[in-house]
């Protein structure tokens, strides 16, 4: 019996990493840069689990 062929996952990381600096960044302009930082951590992992969600809802 064949096994179809494996599909590579999607990963959110690179959009949670990229989220942690822009964050950051932008909070140490306005002064408050680990408000930036966790401003930044929660729209990350917000991204990254739409992206792993829609990822399963793909692979079923």
């Amino acid at each position: 019996m064949a096994n179809p062929p494996s599909r590579a996952p999607m990963a959110g990381g690179f959009l949670l990493a990229l989220s942690l600096i822009v964050g950051t960044v932008l909070g140490a302009g306005q002064g408050q840069a680990s408000i930036g930082f966790v401003a930044g951590l929660g729209v990350g992992l917000a991204l990254a689990i739409g992206i792993w969600a829609i990822d399963r809802l793909r692979t079923r």
